[in-house]
């Protein structure tokens, strides 16, 4: 049993088979032969190692000749391993007498030498297992025909163990048989992390270098409550985690008896809960959680993983869809939020040295009018068929904001002369993502219906921390006293100009920040749709006098680790049931 610690991003406990995708994007599967298939997969395997074996042959004669025999020598060392009777052997004994299939076999064996290697005190040894990488990469490619296996196209309960994905591909996860994930690099922040989240999928991120010592059909926990990846469990542990599996299932059914309830503290003060969302069908578990609305579309789903620019029907299907099926209650949606680690189809897509300081979010789509037109156009028709609330995201300057507003209305005045009917009055606002927002709040206030915090960035801009950077995870910290500043400024300078304010990022949804955010005077928030009835649940335990006095005292404390502890201690205090689950 090997127990790895990573950053917890998505709540919840999986027991599953590991399916690996490894660096180069390789799904490395379990799969059995049947018995009269085994020769025709030793010839497969046969013929991969020739392909490969030819292929190295003819590097070393191309660099030989370039460059010297002393480089060429590189890649004879690489066909010695290659054609090292020991390593057939073993190969040939898992496919014939295991029955696995040539992939598993290859990946499981040359994992193992590399592991070997790695181990080793000699540095130069131990180096020779990249060597081992490649060979392994090379065999798979030719075997597997192709560089990447869909991951959408999994059809069985896995645990997915990679070493990075990419939001796209988190959302094109099939919670129905992924059951949980884990990833070497990755921050809390990332938008991978947040689309786990809105997915109910328990997800680790940041565990470091691991995938060397797993295998595909490897049974794999993910305790995606503490950061916790288990490779090979014991039956102790398979024991603890099937029970906690079925603890928060039970929780989650408490919990729901709070659905048609309203989020009310015990002294009287009504709190909002709306939900986020990426897709049209996550409404349904809005519905089922009792959320009082959308306070998050986010958008940029429609575009990544798509291999053309969405039309304006296609929108406009999109954002309809979730309006009729909320029912009247509200809908917040945010224009693309496109940049940084969400890049889809466009044309303007390209890379950059600095992308979350770069071309993003509302910028690119001033820079690409056509595209913000059709977006806006969409929105607006759907806001005929009920509340429907425009939100644009990263507002750093007026001027921006003024822009913004300036193609809004030349998308009214264009359906308007169609005939085209939209909602003439729709309630326009902007996130606060970052310190400049902030420290302009009274103008912004000025020009705006409502405002929505955004703390995954504004967090990540303030402490100058980049929020899917494993490397720096610890240093991203929602509780860190300079963020709880800018928050009680932004939410104060709001409740004076009598804007409605919400807050959309991770840190509404974490149970400790509750009480806190209620203390600050924050009546809206909006979550993932898993998240409603905890945050409900502790609204309804609470009052507002008591969350004003914990807010004070966490303001007066000078670092995120002091203020988290506390945080956590007095919500075991005050509503001791919901931890018992965390």
């Amino acid at each position: 049993m090997l127990i790895l610690q990573g950053i917890p991003v998505s709540p919840g406990v999986a027991v599953a088979e590991a399916v690996v995708i490894d660096n180069e994007g390789f799904r490395i599967p379990r799969r059995f032969v049947s018995r009269d298939a085994v020769d025709d997969e030793l010839s497969r395997l046969q013929s991969a190692t020739d392909a490969v074996a030819a292929d190295i042959a003819s590097n070393r004669d191309a660099i030989s000749k370039q460059l010297g025999e002393q480089y060429g020598a590189i890649f004879s060392a690489h066909l010695q391993m290659l054609r090292d009777p020991k390593l057939h052997a073993e190969l040939e004994e898992l496919i014939r007498d295991r029955h696995y299939c040539p992939e598993y076999a290859v990946s499981r064996t040359m994992r193992g030498y590399a592991k070997a290697f790695q181990e080793l005190d000699d540095p130069y040894l131990a180096e020779r297992a990249h060597d081992i990488f490649d060979l392994e990469k090379r065999l798979l490619r030719n075997l597997l025909g192709r560089r990447r296996e869909e991951l959408s196209h999994i059809t069985t309960p896995v645990i997915v163990l990679a070493h990075n994905l990419t939001p796209s591909e988190t959302a094109n996860l099939d919670p129905q048989y992924v059951m949980g994930f884990g990833t070497e690099i990755g921050g809390a922040g990332g938008h991978t992390s947040i689309v786990a989240k809105g997915l109910e999928i328990p997800a680790v991120v940041g565990i470091g270098n691991f995938l060397t010592d797993v295998s595909g059909g490897d049974l794999i926990v993910v305790d995606g409550d503490s950061g916790r990846v288990i490779m090979q469990p014991d039956e102790e542990t398979l024991a603890y985690y099937k029970h906690e599996a079925e603890e928060h299932r039970t929780f989650a059914e408490r919990l729901e008896t709070l659905r048609d309830l309203p989020a009310e503290t015990t002294d009287g003060s009504r709190v909002y809960i709306t939900a986020n969302i990426e897709f049209p069908h996550e409404v349904n578990a809005c519905m089922r959680r009792g959320a009082d609305g959308i306070g998050l579309y986010r958008t940029e789903f429609l575009y990544l993983g798509a291999d053309h620019e969405p039309s304006e029907e296609e929108h406009h299907d999109a954002y309809s869809k979730v309006v009729q099926e909320m029912d009247g209650r509200p809908v917040v949606i945010r224009t693309l939020d496109l940049g940084a680690d969400k890049m889809g189809h466009l044309p303007l897509a390209e890379e950059e040295k600095n992308p979350f300081l770069g071309l993003r979010s509302i910028r690119l789509s001033l820079r690409n009018l056509p595209l913000f037109r059709v977006q806006l156009r969409a929105i607006l028709r759907a806001s005929a068929i009920g509340d429907v609330r425009i939100m644009f995201p990263l507002i750093t300057t007026l001027h921006e904001l003024r822009q913004a507003k300036m193609v809004l209305n030349d998308a009214m005045e264009d359906l308007e002369d169609e005939g085209v009917e939209f909602n003439r009055d729709i309630p326009t606002g902007m996130m606060v993502e970052s310190p400049a927002a902030v420290v302009m709040i009274d103008k912004f206030l000025k020009e705006v219906d409502f405002i929505s915090i955004g703390t995954n960035d504004l967090v990540q801009y303030s402490l100058a921390v980049d929020r899917s950077n494993n490397h720096v995870a610890d240093l991203y910290q929602n509780g860190d006293p300079a963020v709880l500043r800018l928050l009680d400024t932004t939410i104060r300078s709001a409740k004076q100009a009598n804007i409605p304010t919400s807050m959309c990022g991770q840190m509404s949804a974490g149970i400790d920040y509750t009480m806190l955010l209620l203390g600050l005077g924050l009546r809206r928030f909006s979550v993932p749709p898993s998240a409603v009835p905890e945050i409900k649940k502790i609204c309804r335990s609470v009052a507002i006098s008591q969350c004003e006095d914990i807010t004070r005292r966490a303001m007066a404390m000078d670092s995120a680790r002091e203020v988290d502890t506390f945080l956590r201690e007095q919500l075991r205090q005050l509503v001791p049931d919901i931890m018992l689950h965390y």
